[in-house]
Parts: C-alpha cells; structure tokens; sequence
C-alpha cells in the first residue's frame, strides 16, 4: 500500500443500544480509488461520517493524511469535501453552481 490517505483501526460506532459499525479496519493509500458499496443500513455513511467528524466514534481510532480525525478536524476539513447522498439541488441551478455552494 502507498503511504496511507485513510486509516481505519477498529472504529465502532452505538447508537444508544443500536449498532452503527463494530470494530471496522480498513486502509486507503494515497492515489487508490476506493468506494463504499453495500446496502443500507450496512455502515457507509456511518463511516464517512465520522472521518468527516460529523459524527464521535464510540471506539477506535481514524487518520486523513495522518491527521487524527477528531483532534484535527479542522485541518481535514481544509482538505476534503463532503456531498451526501441526500443532498439536494434548487432547480434553477447549474451543476457548477451547485458544486461552487458545497464547497463554500
């Protein structure tokens, strides 16, 4: 693997009594194309989540670019973005304007 982009040891995330993710490990070298597939309810968005620091973990730990991604959550959001899959577009808007109002 080329140097990490994304590190993921035995992140885990509760919702109350309810699982989100249990224990995920997983490892993303800069310059690898990777997606998150699987069906609903299987921890994508979960996951993203808590890279993003939208969300804490309930356990384990998380790095972009080797910055930890609670205690350097503003650094990382300096460097990424964050669509969700839910989002949604104004009518009247182009696809540039609406990629230019995401980032902003």
């Amino acid at each position: 693997m080329n140097k990490p982009a994304i590190e993921i040891n035995d992140l885990s995330k509760y919702y109350g009594k309810n699982l989100g993710i249990d224990q995920v490990n997983l490892g993303i070298g800069e310059g690898e194309i990777f997606g998150f597939i699987g069906p609903n309810g299987a921890g994508k968005s979960t996951t993203i989540r808590i890279l993003l620091n939208l969300i804490f973990p309930s356990g384990g730990s998380a790095k972009i670019l080797g910055l930890d991604v609670i205690r350097d959550t503003k650094a990382i959001k300096q460097k990424t973005g964050y669509i969700p899959s839910d989002a949604n577009i104004y009518s009247f808007m182009k696809v540039h304007e609406f990629l230019s109002y995401c980032l902003r």
